[in-house]
């Protein structure tokens, strides 16, 4: 079984990848390495932030390792909040602070088309690969159910009438933006496996 490490100590994204990757590959935290700092995101896109994280476990740990970075990029906003997602509202990286902003801007709005966008970065072997998961829906106006996290509560994916937070964890996992990035990342690894 291949062991990476995921350059996260977000629990939430951790037990979702893992559960999302199954048995095939064995994940290891940040801090299951010692690492505890604080590893900067800098850059002004997703792909950016990804590869800054991957390339700060493999520059100081010595791991082949991914991260990910992900955004809420909302149409009538102009893909707001976008690489800014977990610190719209502010550096405290305010789950509900970041929500009310969002609802607030979009009043009025008839145009509430937004999408989730998550950017895996692998660095394996001396090799840099990125991977690109999607999913397009909208942003209703009051937040509904209470799994998941983060904007999960007023996104509606499209072809749903559930939010992310409503639909639990086991349907999410299987239609996210971050599923469809962790499988790109599985069919990469397991076609590089088979070499």
């Amino acid at each position: 079984m291949t062991t990476l490490v995921f350059a996260t100590n977000n629990r939430h994204k951790l037990d979702e990848v893992q559960k999302i990757a199954g048995n095939d590959f064995h994940i290891r935290s940040l801090s299951e390495i010692g690492c505890h700092e604080e590893i900067p995101e800098t850059a002004d896109t997703l792909e950016g932030n990804a590869l800054l994280k991957a390339r700060y476990v493999k520059e100081h740990y010595g791991y082949d390792c991914f991260a990910d970075d992900t955004g809420l990029e909302v149409e009538a906003l102009g893909n707001v909040p976008g690489v800014y997602s977990a610190r719209y509202a502010g550096e405290e990286r305010n789950p509900e602070a970041n929500i009310r902003k969002l609802v607030t801007a979009l009043e009025g709005a008839t145009n509430r088309k937004a999408r989730f966008r998550t950017v895996i970065a692998l660095i394996l072997n001396g090799k840099e690969e990125l991977f690109e998961g999607i999913v397009q829906g909208e942003i209703i106006p009051e937040k509904r159910g209470v799994s998941g996290f983060g904007y999960d509560p007023v996104f509606v994916p499209e072809g749903y009438t559930q939010t992310f937070a409503e639909m639990g964890n086991e349907t999410k996992n299987t239609i996210s933006h971050r599923a469809e990035a962790v499988k790109k990342l599985e069919a990469y690894l397991s076609q590089t496996a088979c070499r």
